[in-house]
């Protein structure tokens, strides 16, 4: 019985031997290599945000067709801390009613703003709520508010039109900039074309006026040459 029991013993611990040094050499003949490259690459989509925000215009452009219908559907995201109704309470963000054109930071029924946003003093206008709308984080380090922000710049604008609606203020929108107006830049560097242009232009002499046939160069502009000439009525 004991000889029955120490070979099924002997048996399986073979098997068991066995199976270990097949797991082994599985695991060498498969071992798979680490890629070059992890994941898939999607070609262009770093190209096209790039070329995103190189043509992005000034905001400007941007207010002077905003529309606040819009601006109203796009506030919904930030319902969760706020509204904008007269007379509304605060919650975890400030009741934003005639924000527009009030001190930063200041005011909105006692609520207890950071000192990050504090700090930034000035008035809310379209131009401070858009970089506040942008990024809040960039715009005043340490802010309380965790909202990440609104990346375009349009959906900014409308936002601001709304709220602009939403106060007694009502600043007036600025107008569309104009596609054809030329920089200074721009001008100067034509003006500067134009004169080397004028700079290059060959200047005849007297003798290559002289040469030239009678009617290409007459009338009181046209320049003396040099010698004596026939009058022609004699």
């Amino acid at each position: 019985m004991n000889d029955r029991a120490n070979t099924i013993a002997g048996w399986a611990l073979g098997a068991g031997i066995a199976a270990l040094g097949l797991t082994i050499v599985t695991g060498e003949y498969f071992r798979a290599e680490r890629p070059e490259k992890m994941g898939y690459t999607v070609e262009g989509v770093e190209q096209e945000a790039g070329e995103a925000a190189a043509e992005e215009k000034p905001f400007a452009f941007y207010m002077s067709q905003a529309d606040a219908q819009k601006g109203a559907d796009v506030f919904k995201k930030c319902t969760a801390c706020h509204n904008a109704d007269q007379g509304g309470p605060n919650a975890l963000g400030p009741n934003l009613w005639n924000v527009v054109g009030d001190p930063v930071a200041q005011g909105r029924g006692g609520f207890a703003f950071s000192d990050a946003l504090k700090s930034k003093g000035g008035t809310w206008t379209f131009g401070t709520l858009d970089p506040w709308l942008k990024s809040p984080k960039a715009f005043a380090p340490g802010t309380k508010m965790t909202f990440a922000g609104l990346s375009n710049p349009q959906d900014r604008a409308n936002v601001i039109a709304y709220l602009n609606q939403q106060g007694d203020h009502h600043l007036p929108l600025p107008p569309a900039p104009s596609a054809g107006a030329d920089s200074p830049d721009k001008a100067a560097a034509e003006g500067k074309d134009a004169a080397q242009k004028a700079a290059n232009e060959p200047v005849q002499t007297e003798a290559q006026a002289a040469k030239q046939p009678k009617g290409n160069v007459a009338g009181e502009a046209a320049p003396a040459t040099s010698g004596r000439q026939k009058d022609r009525r004699e």
